[in-house]
């Protein structure tokens, strides 16, 4: 059996939106696409080989595919421990719009939003390895809202934008959280691993 997990970029301020490059999504009229790209070091790149080494399939919703699959088809290095994974293992795209017809990556199928939460069950029952998630904002916010997720990966970069799409909307279902691990970069991205534990709980400070 297999485990769920989700690996998102964020900001101080808690935008996921367009964090690698001006026109990825420019949605909403964002205009600061690209902000990862000045903390990128050494150690974030360790980190994001550890979590691709993991992977045995791909859940993506239709934005990330449409990104993914314009870029890693063409850079397929064997070498490549993020592009090796993305272009060999299964992918499953979330989608009320696309086909199949309409995916031509290798290993894609589409999965029809109406029947996404038995489908992502069944696949991660029948995985070897991790299904996992990146990016992927109203997916995440999805599996979250359901407690499909077993464990996520929270990148929190140093910079705050004051617009853009968030990972956690207003809204959302209270959560609690078991801290498994946590680091620093060099150029200061902090790198937090959480595990869901339930509903949220409240209490009276100082009683």
């Amino acid at each position: 059996m297999g485990r769920l997990t989700l690996t998102t970029f964020v900001t101080l301020d808690g935008v996921m939106q367009a964090p690698g490059g001006p026109e990825e999504d420019t949605t909403g009229g964002f205009e600061y696409g690209g902000w990862v790209a000045p903390y990128l070091d050494d150690e974030f790149g360790g980190f994001i080989t550890q979590v691709f080494d993991r992977a045995g399939a791909f859940l993506l919703g239709r934005r990330t595919y449409e990104i993914f699959a314009g870029y890693w088809p063409e850079h397929d290095d064997p070498a490549d421990p993020v592009a090796s994974k993305l272009n060999a293992l299964p992918k499953y795209v979330a989608s009320t719009t696309l086909g199949e017809s309409d995916v031509d990556w290798a290993h894609t199928s589409v999965i029809d939003g109406g029947q996404l939460q038995s489908e992502v069950v069944r696949i991660k029952d029948a995985l070897d390895g991790e299904l996992q998630v990146h990016g992927s904002g109203m997916l995440a916010q999805y599996l979250l809202a359901r407690d499909l997720v077993d464990e996520f990966h929270l990148l929190v970069f140093p910079v705050f934008l004051g617009a853009g799409r968030r990972l956690f909307p207003t809204g959302g279902l209270p959560t609690a959280c078991e801290l498994v691990a946590h680091r620093t970069t060099e150029k200061g991205t902090t790198i937090h691993t959480y595990r869901p534990a339930g509903r949220a709980t409240f209490g009276l400070v100082g009683t």
